[in-house]
């Protein structure tokens, strides 16, 4: 049965609440009605306005959460339990979602909203991945009883109100809120939100504690150091270790202690990136197979040359020329794919403009660089050639 499916125990409570009507400025520092406003909510007679049993508040526990947003719930002997969710509201959409990890990936979620032509509107989704594509509607593994689920707006707030049936009673859950500015579209696939909290739930009988949960900011900060690591590594040391191997090799041995030294930061810096990314990956079940598999094949090249590094022959060797080829194609496929990797970085992670900016600076830099080089490089040879002309003439006596 589904209900058997869903143990508590591999459960974690994922909460995504998306209203318009809010500026993300506001719900990051709690902007909304004030407190006592949202916890008069609880005192409110719902029975004018919401059927049974949603509408039965005497055995109720509730509480306010974040900005606005207002949980209510019982929970019976039989593992039912009865939620009532609200919040100020103009447009959006709002959702609650169950996950084995409390994440957001791969749990289930029923979501709510009033069209623009005021008709309401409830279902459940599968959310299988980041991607509009991904959140799947009328799919899912939720546990709903037979009560229909029910959402309505009573003046400026919406109730999304639904109850499931577990196979045992519902603890301690880690909650996500989160807002957005977008009506779904016309065939019900939902916007991505614009900001976002996290807790710990308490659904124990007659008690309930809210309590900040670190795993998503933790995941969070993860992911921004993965693209720091990445942008500075693979972005810009690397691309200037080689700008060092072929446009300073007049100035022996500098070049080649530059370029080393440059190279080696470089490394080490990608490479705690890739295993930061490995982590990632790990542990919010990602599905990014592209992503994943070009950092692996850059790391295996990247292997390779250092493995090269050590059987580098001397300059007499006649395998030199072919050790250069072999040095200089392996690297510039690396950095190839290595840069076309920090683009798909920025863009499966949702990244933001600031990212896109960056990353076309230093990417600026480094082109900047390379075609003054490049053009002094030129002059350079130039003037070699005419100090050193290819044969003399003996002037006639």
């Amino acid at each position: 049965m589904e209900d058997s499916r869903l143990r508590v125990s591999h459960l974690g409570l994922a909460i995504l609440i998306v209203f318009s009507g809010f500026t993300v400025s506001a719900a990051q520092n709690g902007g909304g009605d004030s407190t006592g406003e949202t916890a008069a909510r609880c005192n409110a007679d719902l029975s004018t306005f919401i059927p049974l049993p949603y509408s039965d508040t005497s055995n109720m526990v509730c509480k306010p959460v974040w900005n606005t947003y207002v949980v209510q719930y019982s929970q019976t002997k039989d593992h039912v339990v009865t939620i009532v969710l609200s919040a100020t509201y103009t447009t959006g959409w709002v959702g609650m979602a169950f996950s084995k990890d409390g994440m957001m990936l791969n749990s289930s979620a029923m979501v709510g909203w009033i069209s623009k032509e005021g008709q309401p509107h409830i279902k459940q989704y599968y959310l299988k991945g980041f991607e509009q594509g991904d959140v799947i509607p009328d799919k899912g593994d939720l546990p709903l009883s037979n009560v229909p689920k029910f959402v309505v707006l009573r003046e400026a707030t919406i109730y999304i109100a639904f109850q499931l049936n577990f196979s045992a009673p519902l603890g301690r859950q880690p909650v996500l809120l989160a807002f957005g500015t977008r009506y779904p579209t016309k065939h019900h696939h939902l916007y991505q939100h614009d900001a976002k909290t996290s807790m710990i739930f308490d659904f124990s009988a007659g008690s309930v504690s809210v309590s900040s949960a670190a795993a998503p900011d933790k995941i969070g900060q993860t992911k921004r150091t993965h693209g720091i690591l990445g942008l500075i590594g693979w972005g810009l040391l690397l691309p200037y270790g080689v700008i060092a191997a072929r446009y300073f090799k007049h100035h022996d041995p500098l070049w080649f202690y530059l370029h080393a030294g440059i190279q080696f930061v470089g490394f080490i810096l990608g490479l705690a990136g890739i295993v930061l990314g490995v982590s990632l990956y790990n542990q919010i079940h990602a599905q990014f197979h592209t992503h994943r598999g070009i950092g692996i094949f850059v790391l295996v090249l990247i292997v390779l040359q250092i493995l090269a590094f050590f059987a580098w022959p001397d300059k007499d060797s006649k395998i030199r020329k072919y050790w250069n080829w072999y040095h200089h194609w392996i690297g510039r496929i690396a950095l190839l794919f290595g840069n076309v990797n920090i683009v798909l970085g920025i863009q499966i992670g949702h990244a933001g403009n600031e990212w896109k900016v960056g990353y076309g600076f230093l990417l600026g830099t480094v082109l900047v660089a390379i075609i003054v080089l490049e053009v002094l490089s030129m002059k350079r040879r130039l003037k070699e050639t005419d100090t050193h002309p290819a044969f003399q003439m003996n002037s006639l006596q």
